[in-house]
């Protein structure tokens, strides 16, 4: 069994049950490999934290800001606490180390590691509120994630890529960009793209992804630094 002390350390947090503590990094993999295993799954915890971790944005947001529209609020919002930036967060608390995941799912790396550790982050939101109550919970967001939202504004990190390929081609080109699909493969669970984007006739980028909206994201993206935009 992983000693979690070292994590309440860094976190400076005693909890009372320390089971919440654990069972926010019990992955569903790991039980299907230690079922007599004494926790549940962290699901339900990232379902509480999740509504926490919601709330304490929105509310930091609201009274942050008065003078932003809801349009802007609900955009910075979704940046910071979309899985990329949750699992970033995740990583910089050492959260790798006190995963209980399968041994398939230990190695597994990159998009599906990112995404666990998204909903590991959003179940230990779970875990503090039960143990803690809400105060600590907003302390805990401010502290290591709302930190992230000055590098969000400053860099407009909020604007999908999509959205600002579409605002410069129109300026620039006077041209809406158009999406195709250009290749796909792979079981409808697992379902891989590969996408163009186009101005007019000519393809200006691919992108690839496990779901069109994704590889579309990716093409525009390469799209704005293909035309240096």
């Amino acid at each position: 069994m992983k000693d979690f002390s070292p994590l309440e350390e860094k976190l400076n947090l005693k909890f009372k049950n320390k089971d919440f503590l654990i069972q926010a990094f019990v992955h569903r993999s790991y039980l299907n490999e230690n079922p007599d295993f004494y926790l549940p799954h962290n699901e339900r915890l990232e379902f509480l934290g999740d509504a926490v971790l919601e709330l304490v944005v929105t509310e930091y947001l609201y009274q942050s800001y008065p003078e932003k529209s809801e349009g802007e609020l609900t955009n910075w919002r979704a940046a910071l606490v979309n899985a990329k930036m949750l699992a970033k967060v995740a990583q910089d608390l050492d959260s790798n180390k006190f995963l209980l995941l399968s041994r398939g799912e230990e190695k597994e790396v990159g998009k599906a590691r990112q995404y666990i550790l998204a909903d590991t982050f959003e179940a230990l939101i779970g875990a503090i509120y039960l143990d803690q109550g809400y105060k600590a919970c907003q302390d805990f967001i401010k502290k290591y994630l709302i930190k992230e939202l000055p590098e969000i504004i400053e860099e407009g990190l909020y604007k999908d890529a999509k959205s600002c390929f579409q605002e410069e081609a129109q300026e620039r080109v006077k041209i809406t960009p158009t999406y195709k699909v250009l290749e796909e493969w792979g079981p409808d669970h697992a379902k891989h793209f590969i996408i163009g984007v186009f101005l007019r006739e000519a393809l200006i980028a691919k992108g690839e992804g496990s779901s069109k909206q994704e590889a579309e994201e990716e093409a525009a993206k390469r799209a704005l630094e293909i035309k240096n935009w």
